[in-house]
Order: structure tokens, then C-alpha cells, then sequence
């Protein structure tokens, strides 16, 4: 029975398309069973908690009590819509579990919150938690009391129910490794999805543990988690009992056994993959006959030589050949296949061979008595069961995880960040170099950052910079089993460990005034991957508190015509900016980064090139030696598109990904090179953009693109230059002069828009690197035209920023 306290028939029924508006942010879902001394203080809290935030509550009740009626009597006084569905006797099977599954099907909210009645999970925290996973890039939250801040002290009174709930969740890890990886307490009760990220019907719950239903069967769910303190039950007793604990058994039971039948069932889908398959079949046999030669030697010398009971001998053998044919298989045939760490797969493989050991060996006694050898009948069971140990080792142990969980483990905490020591060779705070961005941002650093020197401004004072970036120790000692970016909220700072403790690529970002960045020893030595990867990212939002925005484009000018370049990363810009400075006369402003304002202009942001191999036809560089053209080619082909998307592969999987970036960095440095130093050209400080040219790799032609595209495209292509992470769990816990991520980008956008309302924009396709040849004629003067000279203007001066710099004359211009 569903009651609709306030709404309509109509409203109560949700979208069906999976495209349409939910009507709520947010429904907060609360099963209840017999807590008639606790729902009405829970709805109080809600009621106050989720103010402000568009939102219904939903109580599903399985109650014999009183809690119906408390609810009813609520939602009268309630400004929360409220709806109340109570389940029958005959109705409540799948207990707790069901009860969500049937609350959720009728959620309005774009997310679903869900938290116990009792008061243990605090709805002050649980509503916090819910709205921090909406602004991160996730589907499920899971509020966890084994991380961070978090604690079950309170809640899990008693050592008994302690040691139950640590067994419960280890053995579920054990059982999971994968699908549970990045998740520190499957069994909580507190947790919030994205509607549209869980299919319901996949679910079939038992008991309390609909969480860990919920994670089984949808392997490539985002996860982060929030830490939260268990509090203790508000009035009642727990619900837990033996037979919820047989009831969370039988869950296990079943979602291992189901997991087990549908690896089994997953067959290769194409020709390729079973030629594939084949060969590992092969190869699979030919180790197994070496296995048989062991085992049969084994069991010869384990019964006529050492007179062992023939049954006993045959178990022993097989104990030895097992690890034969786990060493030669983990070596030779599934050597590129491998996933997870070798001594679980060993354990898998051992289990695998005594089960089938146990099966074997009534059959290997009743052949010994038909009058067959023992070595022969023992090599005959062995052959005989080949398949079914191919099929487990290739489909079950050595499968491909066709879905993983996110490389990265994503922590909410509200306990303040651990400081940072300073490192034993950057003890002193004070910042040797500094930078002034543009006249919006400045920056002081440790290190040398090459992407910003034509920004340096050494007479801005150390203590005030809005960005200072210090080298030290972050992170803990010992070594960790994945890479974590750590939220913490009071006060707003974030942390990023990788595997090796503190000699990973760590870092720490304080969101204070200033911003404070602290990179480890390794981050420090490549000043390149700490500029790109983290500077930059901070960089992008600061401007836009400011006004500004950081723009994925190339700017260059000719006359007073403004001209901007974008593409997707690694299309071919840099190239085409080369060409027209090159053949054009024009002046250089940007290249990668564009600093605009919503006025329609746009002041120069002249990082250093990036040269990657299709780049490289474009240079026209006299001053480069013969070593540099040589060194060039080399890391032009690693730095180019086909390195970047061997990164982004890489970056999928559970391996220190900015560590190896650095390192990487520092044997090969990225071809970085000032513009003049590839072709002669002057430099611009700022223009008015009137034409945009967007270029893409195609069929040659050229089309005129409305502003509503075009504001969406250049949208698309910043973001597409801020793929490689850590850039997209780092930005959705920025806040920035009170400012959250999702406000920074609605400012960023309406910059954005502004910007584009005096821009004509053109997308412009070739299958030949060819837009130069297509974009000059459109913004050059005609060559027959006679050069008229022209008076300097502000476009022409060198930038100042500093306030102490005196402007120099517009005749000084170089």
C-alpha cells in the first residue's frame, strides 16, 4: 500500500525513458521495521537536514507497531514530501533488502539515499554524504566506518558483534576481490546511488546486506566512499540475529555461485577470440603433459618406492603437480593475461585441482579394482578432466575483467588533513621563483615551473601569491594497494597517494587563501607533470573566480584581425599555428592555453610548444642543432597521440600512473620549445577574437556552426585536455573563494558565452593537415594589396603585470 502524503497519483509515478528530469534531487529512502520509538525524531532531523535541497523522503515499513500511524501523523506538519508504502505480512520476503529494491522503484530523486531508522547512521552526515557524491563523478557513495574519520564504536556495542561484522566483511572481500577493491566496508547500511547507474531488476536481496547485492552485479558502478561515526541506536533493540547471519551466507552463496556460472558462460564472441582461445587450449595441454610425467613420477616413487597407500599417494602427487603446472602456466601461457596478484590465483588453481582431486580419486579406486594400473588409471582421470580445468583456469582464474572498478580508491572525510612535512632538502618555505598570470593569478613556487617563465614577476612579494607550491613528505610510510585521492572537508583540502608511500607521486592541495600545494620528491624533480597535472587544473578555476577562463585553444593575430584555433588534443593545432606564423606574418599569443574574458578578448598564454611527430613538418628551425633534431625525433613520436593514448590505457588500471608519468618525464623530457626558437615570429599580448576556427580530421570541407554548438564544442575540448588524471576526481571537491565545482563550471560557462557573442565560428575538416591553406586566405590581406603601415597598438606592447612595472611606450613594442 502506497501513501502519497500531499502529491499527486501522477507524481508518484517516475520517468520510464531514462532520459527525463527527475522531479528531486534527491529521495532519502528509510526501511522500518517496529521503530515506532525512533521515526519520529529520524523525519524531524531529516526534515531539517535536507532544507534547502530539492528532495522527498520515502519510508518503506514492514512494522506490527505503531510506526505507520507516526509517520501518517509527520507528514501533515512536514514541508519534505513524504510518501509511506506499507508491505503485509505476506508481502515483506527479501526482508530489509526487498523493502529498498521496492523503495527505490518508485524514487523520483536523481539519487537515492539510504540510511537505517534506528538513528545509528546520523541524517545530518548521511545528507552530507549525498550531496558531496553529487558533485563527484560517481554512482554509488557508501558511508564507511573502517576509513578516514569514520568509527563503529558506538554503533557495534559489544566485542561479539565487532568481530561479526569485521568476519562478515572480510570474507565478502575474500569472496569479491575485484568487485570490492576500492570498497572498505560492503556491508553498511548507509549509502546513496545514482538512479540511472543501478538496474534494479539484476537485484535479488536477502537480509540486511543490499549493498553488497548492489556492488556484485554492477562491476562497473564508479565507487567512492565518506566517512561517517556509527552512532548508537536511538531506542529498541538491533535487529541482528543468527538468522540474518545465516540469511547473509546464503547472499554470499548465491551471488558466488551465480558469478561462478556466468564466467563459465562467457564464451569468446568473435573468431578471433577463439582462435585465441585455442592457442591457450594448446598450450594449456602441452603444460598438462608435463604435469602428467610429474604426477605420474610422483605417485610411481610415492607408492612402489615409499609404500604410500595408493589413494594418499595419488592426493600427494597431485599436490606436486599442481605447483608444476601453476609455475609453467603463470609464466608461459597466461604470462600477458594476468590480473590481480599471483599468490591469489596460485590459491585459486590449488582449491581448483583438490576439488577436482576429491572427484577423481572414488573413480581412480574403482578402476584400480576393474584391474587397470594405477599409473593408468591414474593418467585416465587426469585426461579426462582437462576441459573442465582449461575452462575454470582461462574463463574463471585468468579471465579478463571485462568490467573493473576505477584504479583510484575516492575518500570523503570530514577530519582535517594530516600537514605535510617539509622534505629534508626544501626545508625553508620561502619561494624562489614567481609568477603573475595574466595580471589575475599569481603563483610562487619551489620549483621551476618552464611552462609559466614568460609570466615570471620576481617583485611580487613570497606571502602574497594565491597559489604556493612547496616541495615535502605527503603520505604515509608504508606502501598501499592502490592509488587515493582523499576529500577532506574542515578544513577544504584534498590528497593524492600513489602505491609507493612517500616516495610516490603524493600530493596535498590546501584550499585555503592562498591555495597551498605540496608535491613529494618525485612530483618535484619533473616540474612538467606537476604543472600540467595539478597547477593548471587549480590554475583554470582560480581565473575563473576571477573573471576569466582558461581556454583549450591557440590565439595568434594578424593586423587587428583575431584569430583562435581548436581542436581536440593532438589533432593537429600546434601545426597549423606554426604554418601561419611561419608563411604569415602573424603574431603569436597561444598555442595550448588561452586566457579570455567575456568582453571577447583574449591575452596571450605562451607556454612552450609540445612538438609530437605529425608536428614536426611545420618546424622551421634553423637554430636547432643537429643533437636537438635528433633528440627531437625521438621525443616527438613518445609525446605525440600514440603515447597519450598508451597513458590513457594505462591510466585504467591499478598502477601508479602519475609516478610512472614522471619518471617517464625525466628520462625523456617532452619536446618543449619556445615558438621563435621553431619559426621566426612575433609576439601579441592581447586581441579581440572575431574569428574561430574549429578544425578536425575528415573529409575536407568547411560549414559555419551556431553559438549554441559552439559553446558546447569548446566545452568539449577543454575538458578533453584535462583527461589524464588525477584532473577528474581533483576538481569536483574544489572550492574556491566559496565557490563549489559545479558553480565554477556554470561561471566558467556563462564566461565562455560572452566571449563567443562578437566570434564568427567555422569547423573546418581535412584529411591532410591542410588548414592552414584554408584558414590564411580568410585572414590575411591579399598578397597583391600594397602593405599600408600601421601605429602600434595595445596588442603590439609587451604585458606588464605587475603594478610596480612601468608600461613602456607603444613605439618600444617589440
Amino acid at each position: 500500500m502506497l501513501a502519497d502524503f500531499g502529491l499527486s497519483d501522477d507524481d508518484a509515478v517516475p520517468p520510464t525513458d531514462g532520459t527525463a528530469a527527475l522531479p528531486f534531487l534527491l529521495t532519502v529512502l528509510v526501511p522500518t521495521r517496529n521503530e515506532e520509538g525512533n521515526i519520529g525524531p529520524l523525519l524531524d532531523r531529516l526534515d531539517a537536514a535536507v532544507a534547502g535541497i530539492s528532495a522527498e523522503i520515502v519510508v518503506v515499513d514492514d512494522s506490527d507497531d505503531a510506526t505507520p500511524k507516526i509517520v501518517a501523523e509527520h507528514a501533515v506538519a512536514s514541508a519534505v514530501p513524504l510518501r509511506l508504502i506499507c508491505r503485509p505480512e505476506g508481502e515483506r520476503r527479501g526482508g530489509l533488502g526487498s523493502a529498498v529494491v521496492e523503495g527505490a522503484r518508485i524514487a523520483r530523486g536523481s539519487w537515492v539515499l539510504v540510511l537505517d531508522a534506528d538513528l545509528q547512521h546520523p541524517p545530518e552526515a548521511a545528507v552530507a554524504m549525498a550531496t558531496s557524491a553529487i558533485r563527484h563523478d560517481v554512482d554509488v557513495v557508501i558511508g564507511t566506518r573502517y576509513a578516514g574519520a569514520g568509527s563503529a564504536e558506538a554503533g557495534l556495542a559489544g566485542a561479539h558483534r565487532t568481530w561479526a561484522s569485521s568476519m562478515a566483511t572480510r570474507l565478502a572481500k575474500t569472496l569479491f576481490p575485484r568487485r570490492l577493491a576500492t570498497v572498505t566496508d560492503p556491508m553498511s547500511g548507509l549509502f546513496a546511488f545514482r538512479a540511472k547507474a543501478i538496474d534494479l531488476n539484476r537485484l535479488d536481496p536477502i537480509g540486511f546486506k543490499i549493498l553488497l547485492d548492489i556492488l556484485v552485479r554492477h562491476p562497473s558502478a564508479r565507487v567512492a566512499e565518506a566517512a561517517y561515526q556509527m552512532e548508537r541506536r536511538h531506542t529498541g533493540t538491533s535487529k541482528a540475529s543468527m538468522r540474518e547471519g545465516f540469511a547473509f551466507l546464503r547472499l554470499l552463496g548465491r551471488l558466488r555461485r551465480q558469478r561462478l556460472v556466468g564466467q563459465l558462460r562467457e564464451g569468446p564472441a568473435t573468431g578471433a577470440q577463439r582462435l585465441r582461445q585455442l592457442g591457450r587450449m594448446i598450450a594449456f595441454g602441452l603444460v598438462g603433459l608435463t604435469g602428467l610425467a610429474v604426477n605420474s613420477v610422483a605417485l610411481w616413487a610415492l607408492h612402489s618406492v615409499a609404500g604410500m597407500h595408493h589413494l594418499l599417494a595419488a592426493a600427494v602427487a597431485t599436490q606436486a603437480s599442481t605447483l608444476w603446472n601453476f609455475a609453467l602456466i603463470e609464466t608461459l601461457v597466461y604470462r600477458t593475461k594476468t590480473d590481480g596478484r599471483w599468490h591469489s590465483r596460485g590459491a585459486r588453481f590449488l582449491m581448483m585441482n583438490n576439488l577436482l582431486l576429491a572427484a577423481r580419486l572414488p573413480v581412480l579406486q574403482l578402476l584400480v579394482w576393474a584391474g587397470l594400473g594405477l599409473l593408468v588409471a591414474n593418467a585416465a582421470t587426469l585426461v579426462a578432466l582437462f576441459l573442465v580445468r582449461f575452462l575454470f583456469s582461462d574463463r574463471v582464474i585468468y579471465g579478463a575483467a571485462r568490467t573493473r572498478r576505477d584504479p583510484v580508491r575516492l575518500l570523503i572525510d570530514d577530519g582535517p588533513a594530516q600537514p605535510a612535512a617539509a622534505s629534508a632538502q626544501k626545508r625553508s618555505s620561502y619561494l624562489k621563483y614567481r609568477y603573475d598570470v595574466a595580471g589575475a593569478v599569481t603563483i610562487g613556487s619551489q620549483i621551476l615551473l618552464p611552462e609559466l617563465e614568460f609570466f615570471r614577476a620576481q617583485w611580487i612579494a613570497d606571502d602574497k601569491v594565491d597559489i604556493a607550491v612547496r616541495v615535502g613528505d605527503v603520505g604515509l610510510r608504508r606502501l598501499r594497494k592502490r592509488a587515493s585521492l582523499t576529500e577532506h572537508r574542515s578544513p577544504a583540502a584534498l590528497r593524492y597517494e600513489e602505491h609507493f608511500g612517500r616516495f610516490g607521486a603524493n600530493f596535498q592541495v590546501e584550499l585555503g587563501q592562498p591555495i597551498n600545494i605540496v608535491v613529494g620528491p618525485l612530483l618535484a624533480r619533473s616540474p612538467h607533470v606537476v604543472y600540467t597535472n595539478i597547477i593548471e587544473a587549480l590554475l583554470r578555476f582560480v581565473l575563473v573566480s576571477r573573471g576569466r577562463m582558461l581556454l583549450h585553444s591557440a590565439c595568434v593575430s594578424f593586423g587587428d584581425t583575431g584569430v583562435m584555433l581548436s581542436a581536440l588534443t593532438d589533432t593537429g593545432k600546434t601545426a597549423t599555428v606554426l604554418r601561419l606564423l611561419r608563411d604569415h606574418d602573424g603574431r603569436f599569443l597561444s598555442d595550448d592555453m588561452t586566457v579570455i574574458s567575456a568582453d571577447g578578448t583574449a591575452v596571450c598564454f605562451p607556454k612552450p610548444l609540445t612538438i609530437s611527430s605529425h608536428t614536426l613538418r611545420a618546424v622551421k628551425a634553423n637554430e636547432l642543432t643537429a643533437k636537438e633534431w635528433r633528440r627531437l625525433q625521438l621525443q616527438s613520436r613518445l609525446h605525440s597521440k600514440g603515447g597519450r593514448s598508451l597513458a590513457l590505457t594505462l591510466s585504467r588500471f591499478n598502477l601508479p600512473i602519475m609516478g610512472i608519468n614522471a619518471l617517464t618525464q625525466m628520462l625523456v623530457p617532452p619536446p618543449k620549445y619556445n615558438v621563435d626558437r621553431l619559426v621566426p615570429c612575433r609576439m601579441g599580448s592581447s586581441t579581440r577574437v572575431s574569428e574561430l576556427y574549429i578544425i578536425e580530421r575528415g573529409k575536407p570541407g568547411m560549414h559555419d556552426l551556431d553559438r549554441e554548438t559552439t559553446l558546447k564544442r569548446m566545452i568539449e575540448n577543454t575538458d578533453d585536455a584535462y583527461g589524464f588524471p588525477p584532473f577528474r576526481y581533483l576538481a569536483p571537491g574544489l572550492t574556491i573563494d566559496g565557490l563549489g565545482y559545479a558553480e565554477l563550471r556554470a561561471k566558467e560557462r556563462e564566461i565562455l558565452k560572452g566571449f563567443l557573442a562578437g566570434v564568427r565560428t567555422q569547423v573546418i575538416s581535412s584529411d591532410c593537415f591542410g588548414w592552414a591553406d584554408v584558414i590564411a586566405p580568410l585572414v590575411t590581406p591579399p598578397p597583391a594589396t600594397p602593405a599600408v603601415p600601421r601605429q602600434p597598438t595595445a596588442a603590439d606592447v609587451w604585458p606588464r603585470w605587475g603594478a610596480r612595472m612601468v608600461e613602456p611606450e607603444l613605439g618600444e613594442a617589440t
